[in-house]
């Protein structure tokens, strides 16, 4: 596989016991592990991780060493593997955030997202489903991309599902998977769909470290395309607290969005960061863009509403200043964090026999 998964387990004898699984290069994975640690010390979490080309084990140096976490590397799509671990632990919740998560690369694989993103799930579903102790939650989170684009409309939770490239698609099966075992089973799950999550120890690939990486080799920041494109962007420090908020209060067989008004267009992003990384003045800042050929697909904007998680307590503190602030100022303290990483295991090869359609 060419991405992660992070599988965190939580126990908490007596009371709620939790697990979680994820696969991909966003944020989220290692800072919610982290969270999860230093906040629930009577919770035992085990993290499920493949560790490919997106995910470093630097990560999640501050809590290898603690008493209520344990690391396992091993694949999510690995049905044996899964079972054995709800077979050995009494699992209580599941987040799982298991996904290939680049646009690009999912026209150029698409039976690799496949996959991990829907055959992962299934086996993630049929483990716990199967359990012997029942898992009280399964978390399992999506994306703004599976409504597709959207260039006045906000979605909500009722929007219907559009999504226009491979990788979107992947995460709406996934969706429906999980919801026909809510359908069929009763079984206590919840969906989260969250715009762009950033911060710091984002691999390389998405777009804000993107930048950061071009600016500090001392190249352009290249922009696909001329459309006016723009994304929200969700500080990771607030995409957690969601997480953990819909594990506390969401109902079952729900779900929630999780938006933010921070709305930036991505030529003002990469003017931003040239201005914040190369210090030049306002006339030599286009000097440090480039725009190149377009993806194959592009959708403009990802607009959502949150008012459903809203109700439930959340809001998004972080401003975008101070977000981007503390994610330049992580890139800059830590240049070579990435660069051990293999590109050549960027994406394996797809089986022989497997279909590019």
């Amino acid at each position: 596989q060419s991405s992660s998964n992070f599988g965190h387990i939580l126990e908490q004898p007596g009371r709620l016991q939790k697990e979680s699984s994820e696969r991909h290069t966003l944020t989220s994975g290692s800072h919610l592990v982290c969270s999860l640690v230093a906040s629930y010390p009577e919770w035992r979490i085990i993290n499920l991780d493949i560790l490919d080309y997106c995910c470093s084990p630097r990560s999640l140096e501050g809590v290898e060493n603690r008493d209520n976490y344990t690391f396992i590397q091993g694949d999510v799509c690995n049905p044996q593997l899964v079972n054995q671990i709800f077979i050995n632990e009494n699992i209580d919740v599941i987040f799982h955030l298991a996904a290939k998560t680049h646009v690009e690369s999912s026209f150029e694989y698409p039976s690799v997202f496949q996959r991990i993103n829907v055959d992962g799930t299934r086996v993630l579903l049929d483990a716990a489903h199967r359990a012997r102790h029942q898992p009280q939650r399964f978390v399992y989170v999506s994306t703004d991309e599976v409504y597709g684009t959207s260039l006045d409309e906000a979605f909500d939770e009722g929007s219907p599902l559009r999504p226009t490239n491979p990788y979107a698609a992947t995460k709406a099966a996934a969706e429906y998977l999980v919801r026909s075992y809510w359908d069929k089973y009763q079984f206590p799950i919840i969906i989260t769909r969250s715009n762009n999550i950033y911060g710091p120890r984002q691999f390389t690939e998405k777009v804000i470290p993107r930048f950061l990486t071009l600016l500090q080799r001392n190249n352009k920041c290249t922009i696909q395309g001329t459309l006016p494109m723009s994304r929200h962007f969700l500080f990771i420090s607030d995409a957690v607290q969601a997480f953990l908020l819909v594990l506390e209060k969401g109902t079952v067989g729900d779900v929630y969005n999780v938006g933010t008004s921070v709305e930036i267009p991505i030529v003002q992003l990469a003017r931003e960061l040239v201005r914040m990384v190369k210090n030049v003045t306002e006339s030599e800042v286009n000097d440090w863009i480039e725009f190149v050929s377009s993806r194959p697909q592009v959708d403009l904007r990802y607009p959502i509403r949150s008012e459903k998680l809203q109700r439930l307590g959340w809001r998004a503190e972080t401003s975008w200043a101070e977000g981007i602030r503390q994610t330049v100022k992580w890139y800059q303290d830590n240049p070579d964090f990435w660069l051990d990483v293999n590109k050549d295991r960027r994406i394996r090869k797809e089986p022989e026999n497997a279909s590019n359609t």
